[in-house]
């Protein structure tokens, strides 16, 4: 059994999880409020040391540094759907604790662990054989398709800044997905699009699989918590599992689709506009430093 030889991190994570339980249920205030984040957090380690045990690599040990900069990020995007809910009204947040501080603490720990935690799922699940070989046929895209994509995108994500409905949240879930993943193509970055011109569906269904999975943990985890978010969601809303209506959970397929697209579009808005910019300063520094050598 590979996995259950883990590094240490691995089990810290693992036993963040058992005692987050156990310290919810025994009604520790601080677990209540902080629980989320917490069982997220044991959550990435433990599975970051299971895709390290089986690829050999992993985001925590082989790019911890692009790690940190996807924690950041994570908090930054997941801020851009926040601002889309002050327009579709769709969730909002009970049981938070009144310092702000303290409330604002549990914002930034918690968004921050989105973004890893779908794409850390979705890495263990592309060790498994199923995920490894998953093709179709090659096929180029027109750039009718991207530029029909790029509209589409675009639509999606002014329509509910237009009209305010939680009727559309539907479409925040797909705008993303839509609008960046041309832009990704265009920009030679990685991209669902070019996978998928290259008959590779390896990383989508990862994707698809890792938004589901994520999902309902996050549900599951969520109704327990002190500190929760509740659904406002207009269809389907009676019928629930945890405190989403069923029907929600196909928004999580879309979404974790959408952290791909978002994250390959900063790595290429950083590696066409900050970095050479970065790169031509240093090239003048350097510069000066070698002119004013005697």
């Amino acid at each position: 059994m590979k996995i259950l030889n883990l590094k240490a991190y691995g089990i810290i994570g693992f036993l963040i999880i058992i005692m987050a339980e156990i310290l919810l249920y025994a009604k520790v205030k601080i677990i209540g409020w902080y629980f989320t984040p917490i069982v997220w957090t044991g959550y990435i380690l433990f599975v970051d040391s299971i895709v390290f045990k089986l690829r050999n690599e992993s985001w925590l040990r082989t790019r911890p540094k692009e790690f940190f900069v996807l924690t950041i990020l994570s908090i930054f995007f997941w801020y851009v759907f926040e601002f889309y809910n002050l327009f579709v009204d769709s969730w909002h947040y009970i049981g938070l604790p009144e310092n702000q501080l303290v409330r604002y603490f549990g914002y930034f720990w918690s968004f921050a662990t989105i973004w890893p935690a779908i794409f850390e799922t979705a890495e263990l699940l592309q060790c498994s054989h199923f995920f490894k070989n998953l093709r179709t046929h090659r096929r180029k895209i027109s750039n009718r398709v991207l530029f029909g994509c790029l509209g589409l995108g675009l639509v999606c994500l002014i329509l509910p800044l237009i009209f305010h409905s939680p009727y559309l949240i539907i479409l925040v879930w797909l705008g993303f997905v839509f609008f960046l993943e041309p832009i990704n193509y265009w920009w030679n970055e990685k991209s669902l699009l070019k996978d998928w011109e290259n008959g590779n569906l390896t990383v989508l269904v990862s994707l698809i699989a890792s938004g589901l999975i994520c999902g309902i943990l996050w549900e599951f985890w969520n109704y327990w918590a002190a500190a929760k978010w509740i659904y406002t969601v207009p269809y389907g809303g009676d019928i629930k599992i945890f405190e989403m209506p069923i029907i929600g959970y196909l928004g999580f397929l879309p979404f974790a689709c959408e952290c791909y697209a978002m994250y390959n579009f900063s790595r290429a808005l950083w590696n066409k506009t900050i970095l050479p910019k970065a790169q031509r300063i240093s090239e003048r520094e350097v510069g000066f430093v070698k002119e004013g050598v005697p």
